[in-house]
């Protein structure tokens, strides 16, 4: 079993108080805090290592090179890529489906095409689509999830056609917990010809991803959701796709030889990474990673869940409170709202007491619509969580609404 008490001992700012109270650290979803070995690594490079890769001979710069490239390659055993040229660095998760959204629009997507997303996306991985759809003229089209929060996968059929060119769907939705069954929906939407683009900054924290097994196109997860800094992002994609687009950004470190005359581009995934790249950050993730590493995902995911049954249960029993989302293999994500509460006063008060959860529209907001509703608060449990700490949340909403109401 994980010793949680031991991993919390890993994470400073868990020790801190807030308004005299004990922080009680529910909004990971959000953002996770850091270990101390990321915290470490960073003030390391910063301090002792501090030279731009790719480009200088000096010792610095050669060190800082071999440990950003250290980190590509740990990133890509972590999510099972085939190669070190699939793994792009960027400025996080939003970068990278803008990435693909622009640069395998731009080569790919014509008038008169269609992209399917998900109704439960995240706004990263909805607007970028419409924006390039009305760039080159194509439809948005929409696959629903029921009030259960389930993913009706089925529909998919009825939205697919010979000029879809893109389905693009979250691993794990950060507001509802749920993971649909991606690889039938892969499957089928490989057959109709299109390419599969994944958001996985929940799934890759609350159960991983093989990329391979998985059998998707494209795929971008967030390192400040992993244990990482912010301001660092993985984009994968398949080789043979990389390779056929036109860069997104350009500059330096992005290009082979550049002259008047015209330009040629970097091999990958450099062609990918204009500008000076955030190695820290990389570096970061990269150690972020190795320790996540150390334990076993199978007890991490069991940990989780254990926190998650917990909570639902316990926020069941407060009068007018409604889950959102129930589906039986969601991952480690509550939210809620309560009847006649208005869910920033509920939050602003749990505040008060020391627990910090999300409210609003948690950049989902299709999934505010669908429920008729303004906001939700949301609570996100993360591997250094404790069953104390989910019978406090409850506790807390229970001491809330009494006051509210």
């Amino acid at each position: 079993m994980l010793d949680i008490a031991r991993i919390r001992g890993d994470f400073p700012i868990l020790e801190r108080k807030v308004y005299g109270k004990p922080l009680v650290y529910l909004d990971s979803g959000a953002t996770a805090q850091k270990p101390r070995c990321v915290i470490e690594t960073v003030d390391y490079l910063h301090r002792e290592l501090n030279a731009n890769v790719h480009r200088g001979v000096h010792y610095l710069a050669e060190e800082a090179t071999a440990r950003y490239e250290e980190a590509r390659e740990r990133i890509r055993a972590f999510i099972g890529a085939g190669s070190r040229e699939e793994i792009v660095f960027t400025a996080g998760a939003t970068a990278s489906l803008n990435t693909v959204a622009y640069a395998w629009c731009e080569r790919f997507l014509h008038e008169g095409d269609n992209i399917v997303v998900s109704e439960m996306e995240h706004h990263s991985n909805l607007v970028p689509w419409q924006l390039a759809a009305q760039r080159r003229g194509a439809e948005v089209r929409m696959l629903p999830f029921d009030d259960a929060g389930r993913l009706m996968t089925k529909r998919l059929s009825d939205l697919l056609d010979r000029r879809t060119r893109v389905v693009a769907v979250t691993q794990a939705s950060n507001t509802l917990g749920t993971r649909p069954d991606l690889r039938s929906l892969i499957d089928e939407a490989h057959r109709a010809g299109a390419v599969v683009v994944v958001d996985g900054c929940q799934g890759i924290v609350h159960g991983g991803v093989d990329v391979k097994a998985m059998d998707c196109d494209f795929y971008a997860f967030s390192g400040h959701k992993l244990y990482a800094p912010t301001g660092i992002g993985v984009l994968y994609g398949r080789r043979a796709l990389l390779e056929q687009m036109p860069p997104f950004l350009s500059g330096g470190d992005m290009v082979d030889r550049v002259s008047f005359g015209g330009t040629t581009f970097a091999p990958l995934p450099l062609r990918f990474e204009a500008g000076t790249a955030n190695f820290v950050g990389a570096i970061a993730l990269g150690e972020a990673i190795r320790y996540i590493g150390q334990f076993d995902p199978v007890q991490i995911e069991a940990h989780e869940h254990t926190l998650l049954v917990r909570a639902t249960e316990l926020l069941g029993r407060v009068p007018g409170l409604r889950i959102y989302g129930t589906t039986p293999d969601k991952c480690a994500i509550v939210s809620f709202n309560v009847e006649g509460v208005h869910p920033y006063d509920l939050g602003m008060i749990l505040d008060k007491l020391g627990i910090a959860v999300r409210t609003g529209q948690h950049c989902a907001e299709p999934v505010m619509t669908h429920y008729g509703v303004s906001g939700m608060c949301r609570a996100s449990f993360a591997i250094y969580n404790t069953l104390d700490e989910a019978e406090a949340l409850a506790a807390g909403v229970e001491r809330a609404v009494g006051m509210l109401k």
